[in-house]
């Protein structure tokens, strides 16, 4: 069974460490504007919001690339990019429904979560536990739903 990365914003404390992890992961370096999970941050209200992509089941990103430079992994079922064929277009950005596609001005290519191979280094450095990598159930499904709708609400109410 396939597993997927369960994000609960509540328990988010702001940290960034899941930022910090990916960054050193990916690039051997903190750079957190190259991580592909992102925490978007709104002081005033006290509300910190990890954003990864959802892996999709009917990814939006595949269906707008004008090229299908995003595949499915079958081994971990993580959506990947091929960067061989990708034209930098950045309609994959546009398509995510979560913003969870990024650009990097830095490497002049998309980024976004690829689950680390199946062992997801924001998971293992997350200490709130506020970002999991769960056994893809419909109980989980359902939680990530409502966690989705709720997501969505917070950027109607806070977005710029």
């Amino acid at each position: 069974m396939k597993k997927i990365l369960f994000v609960d914003h509540e328990k988010c404390v702001g940290c960034r460490s899941c930022e910090t992890a990916c960054s050193l992961y990916h690039e051997d370096m903190c750079r957190n504007s190259a991580s592909r999970i992102q925490v978007l941050k709104w002081e005033k209200e006290g509300i910190d919001l990890p954003t990864v992509c959802q892996q999709c089941e009917k990814p939006m990103c595949r269906e707008v690339c004008p090229v299908g430079a995003p595949y499915r992994d079958e081994a971990t079922g993580a959506m990947l990019v091929d960067y061989e064929i990708c034209l930098g277009c950045r309609m994959c950005m546009a398509g995510c429904p979560f913003g969870a596609i990024m650009w990097d001005d830095a490497e002049h290519k998309v980024q976004k979560c690829d689950l680390c191979g199946g062992e997801p280094k924001c998971v293992r450095f997350c200490e709130p536990k506020a970002v999991d990598y769960v056994r893809h159930t419909a109980a989980v499904l359902a939680k990530k739903r409502a966690i989705g709708a709720r997501y969505s609400e917070l950027l109607s109410k806070y977005g710029e």
